[in-house]
């Protein structure tokens, strides 16, 4: 009777342990970050966000089998009301006209995460670095998995091409911008 018990509660175990395993889900925005960083007159650096975004992926034993994620260009937000006005204008995001960024991923590995970012009507391939956080149950009996997607692109890949030249060499704003995408998801 005991090894049966103990059978009983294993195969359980096993059995929710590969349901939990594959399972679709929609990013929580209360737990999740999209921000960036960019060099600012090459001497320092200006971190930014978007406080407006969704998305959703499908993971499976860890490895995603697809994800694509949008975001409302006006909700940038770096912490200075007359910089975020300036990178809503035509300058660079030009959020009137482009409200949105969009990425939808093409391929992965366990590592690395191919996908198409549009930012202003422009569309290019991206590749960003995947440190998976895992898959937990949360107190209320939800299944939530964390990751981080790390990377770089060229801003004037995507038509961001404003920028002065500064006296002592050099230029207001640099060209590579790093992303880091932190993403807390519950399962649907």
């Amino acid at each position: 009777m005991e090894k049966s018990f103990i059978a009983t509660i294993l195969a359980g175990l096993l059995i929710g342990s590969s349901l939990a395993s594959a399972a679709v889900y929609k990013v929580d925005p209360a737990h999740s970050t999209v921000g960036f960083k960019v060099k600012h007159m090459m001497i320092s650096t200006v971190t930014g966000k978007f406080s407006d975004f969704s998305g959703s992926y499908d993971l499976e034993k860890g490895v995603f089998k697809s994800l694509s994620g949008h975001i409302k260009t006006a909700s940038i937000d770096t912490g200075i009301t007359k910089r975020d006005d300036h990178l809503r204008s035509s300058d660079f995001f030009d959020a009137a006209n482009f409200g949105d960024i969009t990425f939808t991923m093409t391929g992965t590995t366990k590592t690395k995460m191919t996908g198409n970012l549009s930012i202003r009507g422009i569309t290019k391939k991206v590749i960003l670095n995947i440190d998976m956080g895992g898959v937990v149950t949360d107190p209320w009996g939800n299944e939530r998995s964390g990751f981080v997607l790390t990377g770089s692109v060229n801003r004037k890949d995507f038509g961001l091409n404003w920028n002065k030249a500064i006296e002592a060499g050099g230029v207001v704003v640099g060209d590579e911008v790093k992303l880091i995408v932190e993403v807390e998801g519950i399962a649907e």
